[in-house]
């Protein structure tokens, strides 16, 4: 398998659309915290998809209740591969491993102190508790100095009563945590060899291996989240294999992770951390590869689900990838992840009025169980989905099951009580305010990501998906004078298709931290080439098929003295000196427009991502027989009332997506229906379908930056 190393960004890599053809039928699963979303490739019998909710007590049932309905034939897959939110959640709602931690003598309250922030910035408020607590993190003697030289040996009768002391007190996953482990692991390896020969499972996590950086409290608390949701996701990826095996399927499944590649279900809790938000990666990373093949390399991601809605960017046709996520207060988790901003408002978030008498939406959420009022399961608080569906925006014949004891009158009925009785709003108004408020908040994301990170969102088209992405897409367009926003063929399920077009994907860091100038550029080749070797070995384990391997190389470097720190490219292994002071400095001064000639620049860290080529999928997949030869005209099937912010209601055509003819254009006031999402076109809009089955959505400036 021959290396190739791409000029991209730092971490990223561009997908691939016009590589080889896929072999054999392929399943993408993507679990949300609503729907669980399936996509059936297959080169012989087409496209297959499938929406079931998500079974929140045990992922496992709503997976294979997607490919029971699906259709799918286990025995005869080429591959499955899932995204999955269990890390995430369990983070979250703190449904972890009782975990402990063995560590230097003196650095027990390293992970409590941490950068001494608050919960909140503004008075003595808020409470943080540790994922380990202090009584399970206990102390044993060593010392290694940050250029790595032992100064006290290792106490291994310390480490073999600390050991104990934790099984005794019910804890199942340890964590081994040094203080200068990243200079120098030996210490960090013996003990666990010792772990290894007492702890009866092998939920052991060395700090090094997951993160061999410096900053000790970023080190040490990314080790924690690994030993904490390790058993979770270990458990539920047995359950979930042993069931496909059950059902006739005898290959690989492979796991997203968080920096958009896939890891073999086999090695995937070694290192758990990696799938923390490996969910909204692979919507960015189908995104990426959407984009390229339909000739927007820049784009703004925007997935609007049940819970919540995630926003990222995408640069030349490479997500941007970053390792500082802090999942929440005194959490930060330094892996490699794509980077994207989310905020608690989607398609079933709460609409209430506060104790101030402001209307607010989110970040609480209805969730699958009971989720909004118009599903009928026992809703009976309004939510985003109520408010499109009281505006006429969403099809009460295909939302309302013929079966659900509530109706569209009961929606609004609702929205009147709570929301319209309490601001003194007619109906129509309460739901439109409802609307206001959740597109201002999803607004303000995506500022997040562009705006003040020194993007202009006018020159990015965005990128819209997700359950409900599309029926709110035009109108943030419209306020962030976004020209263009493109829908593609399958939003409600891009999640699933990120899985499906995700290569396999290691990546590996280690400290250098030494100005430039003093730095033993012989020892930096040494570095590279070993995070190569580590990757290609475990892809070699992994045993998933892979049509070549691929890899990038980056260098953290920052000026002596600041907290700035910049990721540059790096050809190769053998970089020079030279190239690292140049390419620094050009990239401070694209950052900062600043030339700091005087002051040294330090390498801080370097990166390997090694890259294992999946066989690529065609996108013309995506797209229905049928629309080769039919018309604009006849895929109008229904028209209905439908509010809109400019104009109010208004009769509006309800176009069939599958019936509309690649090449077809259409103009605004428009509702475009299809089985995972609804879109609205609002008035002054006009629509076109490209090659690949998308809508590119032309929207006139009218909002911010006009």
């Amino acid at each position: 398998m021959p290396d190739s190393t791409p000029q991209s960004g730092p971490h990223s890599v561009p997908a691939r659309p016009n590589a080889a053809a896929l072999k054999g039928a392929l399943v993408g699963i993507d679990v949300g915290g609503t729907f669980t979303d399936l996509i059936l490739i297959d080169p012989e019998k087409g496209l297959r998809i499938a929406k079931v909710p998500t079974t929140v007590h045990n992922q496992a049932f709503g997976v294979m209740a997607a490919l029971e309905k699906a259709g799918a034939d286990l025995a005869s897959l080429a591959s499955i591969v899932h995204g999955t939110t269990t890390t995430t959640n369990a983070l979250l709602e703190r449904k972890i491993a009782k975990c402990g931690l063995i560590t230097t003598r003196g650095f027990r309250d390293v992970l409590e102190l941490g950068r001494r922030t608050r919960p909140k910035p503004y008075g003595l408020i808020g409470s943080f508790e540790p994922l380990i607590a202090r009584e399970n993190r206990l102390e044993v003697a060593e010392r290694i100095d940050a250029q790595g030289r032992e100064l006290t040996p290792l106490d291994e009768e310390g480490v073999r009563a600390a050991a104990r002391a934790l099984l005794d007190r019910g804890v199942e996953a340890v964590v081994v945590h040094f203080l200068h482990a990243y200079a120098n692991p030996a210490h960090e390896r013996r003990a666990a060899e010792i772990l290894r020969e007492i702890w009866p499972n092998p939920y052991i996590t060395v700090g090094s291996d997951i993160l061999s950086e410096f900053r000790e409290y970023e080190r040490g608390t990314t080790a924690s989240v690994n030993a904490a949701i390790q058993p979770v996701l270990d458990r539920y990826i047995r359950r979930l294999t042993d069931e496909l095996a059950a059902q006739g399927y005898g290959r690989d499944l492979l796991v997203m992770q968080g920096n958009g590649g896939t890891v073999s279900a086999r090695i995937v809790a070694e290192a758990a951390v990696n799938t923390v938000m490996s969910g909204p990666a692979s919507g960015v990373m189908a995104a990426a590869y959407t984009a390229r093949a339909s000739g927007h390399p820049n784009l703004i991601t925007y997935d609007m689900g049940g819970t919540s809605s995630d926003v990222g960017l995408i640069l030349d046709g490479v997500p941007a990838v970053s390792a500082e996520l802090e999942l929440e207060y005194a959490i930060p988790i330094h892996v490699p992840m794509v980077d994207v901003h989310t905020i608690g408002a989607g398609g079933g978030s709460l609409a209430r009025i506060d104790e101030a008498g402001l209307l607010q939406v989110g970040p609480e959420s209805a969730g699958a169980n009971p989720g909004p009022i118009c599903y009928g399961r026992g809703g009976t608080r309004p939510t985003i989905t109520d408010a499109n569906l009281a505006l006429g925006r969403l099809n009460p014949k295909g939302l309302l099951a013929v079966d659900s004891p509530v109706s569209v009158d009961d929606v609004k009925n609702a929205i009147a009580r709570d929301v319209g009785a309490p601001l003194g709003l007619e109906t129509d108004a309460a739901a439109a305010a409802i609307l206001a408020i959740g597109n201002m908040k999803m607004a303000n994301a995506i500022r997040m990501v562009s705006l003040a990170r020194g993007h202009d969102p006018r020159d990015f088209a965005l990128f819209a998906f997700g359950g409900a992405g599309p029926l709110h897409a035009v109108a943030l367009a419209r306020e962030l004078a976004i020209p263009t926003v493109l829908i593609p063929a399958r939003p409600g399920i891009t999640n699933a298709l990120g899985c499906v077009v995700a290569d396999l994907r290691h990546d590996y860091v280690n400290t250098v931290n030494t100005p430039l100038e003093a730095v033993d550029m012989d020892q930096v080749k040494a570095i590279l080439q070993e995070q190569v070797a580590a990757g290609r070995e475990i892809i070699a384990r992994e045993g998933t098929e892979v049509e070549e391997i691929t890899v990038l190389h980056d260098a953290d470097m920052q000026f002596q003295g600041q907290t700035h720190i910049l990721t540059i490219q790096v050809p190769g292994p053998d970089v020079s000196r030279d190239y690292l002071a140049e390419a620094f400095a050009k990239a401070y001064w694209e950052r900062f427009e600043v030339e700091l000639p005087e002051i040294r620049p330090v390498l801080v860290n370097l990166h390997t991502a090694v890259i294992g080529r999946r066989p690529a999928v065609s996108l013309t997949a995506l797209v229905e027989p049928e629309r080769q030869e039919a018309t604009v005209q006849a895929a109008i099937e229904d028209r209905r009332s439908v509010w809109f912010e400019a104009g109010g209601w208004q009769d509006t055509p309800v176009y069939r997506r599958a019936a509309l003819p690649l090449g077809g254009e259409f103009a605004g006031p428009a509702i475009v229906e299809q089985l995972d999402t609804t879109i609205v076109i609002e008035p002054g809009c006009t629509v076109r379908v490209d090659d690949l089955g998308n809508l590119l959505v032309k929207v006139p400036p009218t909002g911010f930056g006009a």
